[in-house]
C-alpha cells in the first residue's frame, strides 16, 4: 500500500499530493471537496460549476489516482467545447500526473492530425479533446474508446450552445456502458438535463449556492494595473488609504513570501501567513496582527480561512482568485460585526474576463477606480504630516528643539529650517520614480481619432448583427454600448471601433470569447483594411 497524504479532509497518494503542492494548491475548493470523494467511490456526478472553480482538478485527481498506469490504452476521455480549453485541461492534468506514470494528450482541430495519430500510437491514458476532432479520429479508427472507464463532459452548456450535442451523443455511444460519467456545466438547460438522464447512472448533483455569494455591505473596487507595476500600484493605494488592519491575498505561498519581502523593503509593517508555517509560527503572526504590531497580513486563501478579526478595514486581492467563491470568502474578512469595509482588487489585462465572471457570480458590479497618482500620495502624506505636527505641538516639550531652531535662525530662514526638518523626518520623494502603466500601442488601425478599430473573425455567414456585437462587448468589457463606434460586418469578419482608453480591455475581454455560438478571434485592425 502506498503512502497517503492529507489534502484538507481528502486523502491522496504521496505522488498526487506532491504534484498539487508544487502547483500551489493548499486546500480543496468547494467543488473539489464535494466531488472527489464521490468520484473515488465510483459514482456519476453532475457539477454545476463555473469556470475558475477548480473543477479540472476535481475530476483529474480521482481519475489519475484510479487509472491503471501500466495499461497504455485510453482510459479517460474529456470533451471540451474549444481547443483552448482542451489544451488548458490537458496541461493541468499533466502537472497533476507529474509523479504518476500517466500521460494526457490534447486533441483538437488546427493541429496536425498525423502528429496526434503518432502520439496515440505511442500510448496515452487520458485524451482531452473537442468533439469534432474526436469524431474525426473515431472515423479513422485512430482512437479507440472501448477501454474508457471515465467520461467527462466539461462546460457542457457551452458545447450545447456551439451545436455539439449530437456529436457528444455519437461519441458517448462509442464508450462502454460500465464507466463513470462526469458532467460539468455552469447552467442546466433542458437539453443538458435530458443528456444527463440518458447517459448518467443515478448521478450525485453538486452546485455552488448563489445565496452565499453576496456581500452588499462591503464597498468593492478594483484598479487596472500591469503585472510589472502591480507592487508599486499596491503601495500607492496603501499610501492613500486610511488602513487600520489589512489582509492582502496572494494565490501561492511563494507569492506571499515575495510580496512580504517587497513591502518590508519599502518600509511597511507586513507579515505572511501560509500553509508552510507551523502552528507556533502562525500563532505568533496572528498575535502581532491582532495587536496592531503588524498592520498588513499577506496570506493565501487556506491560511486566512476561519480568521475572525473585527478591525480589518481593507481586504486586498493582490492576485484575483481563480475560484469566484473564494473571492466572497476573502472579502468577508472585512465588514465584520456590522462595520463597513473595503475590498480592493488589482486586475491585470488578462484577468478582465475573470473579473466579469466574479461580477456575474456575486450579482454586483465592482467599481473601477483610477490608480492614485503621485500627487494623490503626496496630498495624503501632507495631511498625515499636518496631523502629526499638530499633535506634537499640543503635547509640548519642545524646548530642546526650539533652542536648535533659534540658533540656526541666525543664518537660515526659519521656514527653510522647518521644511528641511520635515524632509528629514518624512521622506516623501521616494515614490516619484514610479513609471505609469504603459498603454498598449495599437498604432494606426484606420479608426476615427480617439478610437481603435478591431478585427473580429465573425461575419454575416454566422448571422451576426451589430446589436450582437454591441451587447457582447458591453457585457464582457464592462463599457457602455453607446461609446462603441462604427461597426462594419462582412461575410466572414467584422470591424468595430471602440474608444482608445477602453481598447485594451475590449481586446482582452473579447479575444476567444463567444458570439452567436462561435469562438471569436480579435486583434487590432490594420490601417490598409479601411
Amino acid at each position: 500500500m502506498y503512502d497517503k497524504k492529507k489534502f484538507g479532509n481528502l486523502e491522496f497518494s504521496k505522488k498526487i499530493f506532491n504534484a498539487i503542492s508544487e502547483m500551489g494548491f493548499e486546500a480543496p475548493t468547494p467543488i473539489q471537496a464535494e466531488a472527489i470523494p464521490l468520484l473515488m467511490e465510483g459514482k456519476d456526478v453532475i457539477g454545476q460549476a463555473q469556470t475558475g472553480t477548480g473543477k479540472t482538478a476535481a475530476f483529474a485527481i480521482p481519475i489519475i489516482e484510479m487509472l491503471n498506469p501500466r495499461f497504455r490504452g485510453v482510459q479517460a476521455l474529456v470533451l471540451t467545447p474549444t481547443r483552448e480549453l482542451a489544451i488548458q485541461v490537458a496541461e493541468e492534468i499533466t502537472r497533476i500526473a507529474k509523479y504518476k506514470d500517466a500521460r494526457a494528450l490534447a486533441i483538437y482541430g488546427g493541429q496536425s492530425i498525423d502528429r496526434q495519430i503518432l502520439a496515440l500510437k505511442r500510448g496515452v491514458q487520458i485524451v482531452v479533446g473537442t468533439p469534432g476532432r474526436i469524431l474525426d479520429h473515431l472515423r479513422r479508427k485512430t482512437l479507440r474508446l472501448q477501454n474508457v472507464a471515465f467520461m467527462v463532459l466539461d462546460e457542457a452548456d457551452e458545447m450545447l450552445d456551439m451545436g455539439f450535442i449530437e456529436d457528444i451523443e455519437t461519441i458517448l455511444k462509442e464508450t462502454p456502458e460500465a464507466k463513470q460519467t462526469l458532467l460539468f456545466s455552469a447552467t442546466m438547460p433542458r437539453e443538458i438535463q435530458v443528456l444527463a438522464r440518458k447517459y448518467l447512472r443515478d448521478p450525485e448533483v453538486l452546485s455552488v449556492s448563489k445565496d452565499e455569494l453576496t456581500v452588499p455591505q462591503i464597498e468593492q473596487v478594483y484598479y487596472e494595473v500591469k503585472e510589472f507595476n502591480k507592487l508599486e500600484g499596491l503601495c500607492r493605494v496603501l499610501d492613500t488609504s486610511e488602513i487600520k488592519l489589512a489582509i492582502i491575498f496572494c494565490r501561492t505561498k511563494r507569492g506571499v513570501d515575495e510580496l512580504v519581502a517587497g513591502l518590508e523593503a519599502r518600509g511597511y509593517e507586513a507579515d505572511g501567513l501560509h500553509g508552510d508555517l507551523t502552528q507556533a509560527q502562525r500563532n505568533r503572526v496572528m498575535k502581532k496582527f491582532r495587536e496592531g504590531h503588524v498592520e498588513i497580513l499577506v496570506a493565501t486563501d487556506v491560511a486566512a480561512r476561519g480568521l475572525d478579526i473585527d478591525n480589518v478595514s481593507h481586504v486586498i486581492n493582490y492576485d484575483l482568485p481563480q475560484d469566484p467563491e473564494s473571492y466572497v470568502h476573502r472579502i468577508g474578512r472585512t465588514g465584520r460585526a456590522g462595520k463597513s469595509g473595503i475590498a480592493v482588487s488589482f486586475v491585470i489585462p488578462k484577468e478582465y474576463r475573470l473579473l466579469r465572471l466574479i461580477e456575474k457570480i456575486i450579482s454586483t458590479r465592482i467599481k473601477r477606480l483610477r490608480l492614485p497618482s503621485f500627487e494623490d500620495v503626496f496630498e495624503r502624506q501632507r495631511e498625515i504630516i499636518i496631523e502629526k505636527l499638530s499633535e506634537t505641538i499640543e503635547q509640548g516639550k519642545l524646548s530642546h528643539y526650539r533652542a536648535i531652531i533659534e540658533e540656526m535662525g541666525n543664518t537660515h530662514d526659519t521656514v527653510d529650517i522647518a521644511a528641511a526638518a520635515l524632509r528629514l523626518a518624512f521622506d516623501i520623494e521616494g515614490s516619484q520614480n514610479f513609471s505609469e502603466d504603459a498603454a498598449v500601442e495599437f498604432g494606426n488601425t484606420g479608426a476615427e481619432p480617439g478610437m481603435v478599430r478591431l478585427f473580429m473573425s465573425i461575419g454575416r455567414v454566422d448571422e451576426v448583427r451589430p446589436q450582437d456585437v454591441v451587447k457582447t462587448i458591453a457585457e464582457e468589457a464592462g463599457i457602455p454600448g453607446k461609446v462603441i463606434g462604427a461597426i462594419k460586418i462582412f461575410d466572414r469578419f467584422t470591424f468595430v471601433e471602440v474608444p482608445q482608453d477602453a481598447a485594451e480591455k475590449v481586446l482582452y475581454s473579447m479575444h476567444k470569447n463567444v458570439i452567436k455560438g462561435k469562438r471569436v478571434h480579435v486583434e487590432p485592425a490594420k490601417a490598409r483594411n479601411r
